[in-house]
């Protein structure tokens, strides 16, 4: 059977995105933030795996206030970087995995969470800024990610969105579905988006480095009882973005009831407008 080895929890910041195309990597102030990636790319080099399911949220590139999905899930076999109004990101074309993704569909949905099915959507940095971090910069023409990648989109943009209660049962409920596919495969589980931030209105460039480091403790030693944390509690301790963080609640819920290896945190203040944090946990 397939199986969930480890997750990844990462902020996606555009403006990293920005840094990384345009060659800004080593200027004091994106050094530090790219310093706390270094690890992370090694370790990714040492425990490829064979499939990423990575969660992310879509900023009106692929849905729009047309159309909005609380969770969907890319099926397809391929997904473009998205034009986000500067043109695409330079980075190669994501890969996807559709055999896991309409298996991993048809069982969250026999377990009652219902998913749209999306056979076709470009991805903005939402998605591709975490695998930039995690694998390093690739170039679009010559380089690749080095693996397939299943997209999995929650609308934390429009309310009302899922509550991290939801989000963390829905995370079990994808681990049972990777659990149950009839091949052995290595599936690491991302949860991006967040830390604390707001882009708007009189709180504006609002970080709360208390609430992130205690979210991280917690995310880390009581998922369980961190999922039942209310919307009105990160909007007031972490921002109007801050919300971004129930994403890494589906992640850990696909994670095993043990406690986790945590091989490596790391947190920096600022990175354009808001925290970075960063975490890798091992199933044990």
């Amino acid at each position: 059977m397939a199986r969930i080895t480890a997750s990844v929890y990462t902020s996606h910041v555009p403006a990293i995105g920005a840094a990384l195309d345009l060659g800004k990597t080593q200027e004091p102030y994106w050094q530090k933030v790219f310093s706390g990636y270094e690890y992370s790319k090694q370790w990714l080099r040492e425990n490829k795996p064979d499939v990423i399911f990575l969660v992310y949220n879509d900023h009106a590139t692929a849905f729009s206030l047309d159309l909005i999905p609380t969770f969907a899930i890319g099926t397809a076999a391929q997904y473009q970087p998205a034009d986000e109004g500067w043109g695409p990101r330079p980075v190669p074309t994501v890969m996807g995995h559709p055999d896991l993704a309409a298996h991993i569909a048809q069982s969250v949905i026999q377990d009652d969470f219902d998913l749209t099915i999306v056979n076709k959507m470009d991805v903005d940095h939402g998605l591709t800024v975490p695998l930039s971090l995690m694998c390093g910069q690739q170039d679009k023409d010559s380089g690749a990610w080095p693996c397939p990648v299943i997209p999995f989109a929650v609308n934390v943009v429009q309310y009302p969105v899922p509550s991290g209660r939801r989000c963390f049962n829905l995370g079990r409920a994808i681990r049972k579905a990777v659990e149950s596919y009839d091949e052995p495969l290595n599936v690491q589980i991302w949860g991006t988006g967040g830390m604390s931030h707001q882009l708007q209105g009189p709180r504006a460039g609002l970080i709360n480095a208390e609430w992130d480091k205690r979210f991280l403790d917690r995310l880390i030693a009581e998922p369980e009882a961190l999922a039942q944390v209310p919307h009105i509690d990160y909007v007031r301790e972490a921002g109007s973005e801050g919300i971004e963080l129930v994403m890494w609640l589906i992640a850990r819920g696909a994670m095993s009831d043990h406690a986790p290896a945590v091989k490596h945190r790391f947190y920096h203040v600022p990175a354009s407008n808001t925290a970075v944090g960063h975490l890798i946990l091992e199933n044990t």
